[in-house]
């Protein structure tokens, strides 16, 4: 994602808004964030608790329709 794109994002529009990661603003992304919430988990760079907010807030997004 370009940085100019990801600047004009939300706080809202991430999986983890106080650092700006995991952007889930389409489905894409969502599916990605998870993926990539897993990867870092399982690599001990990510908490339990992190990859759960990741994982609700990607979850929302893909059960919404558009």
């Amino acid at each position: 994602m370009p940085a100019k794109k990801r600047r004009s994002l939300k706080p809202s529009q991430f999986g983890l808004p106080g650092s700006r990661r995991y952007p889930v603003d389409t489905k894409a992304r969502a599916r990605n964030a998870k993926a990539r919430a897993a990867q870092q988990r399982k690599a001990g760079n990510l908490s339990k608790s992190s990859q759960s907010k990741i994982n609700a807030k990607a979850n929302k997004r893909l059960r919404r329709k558009g």
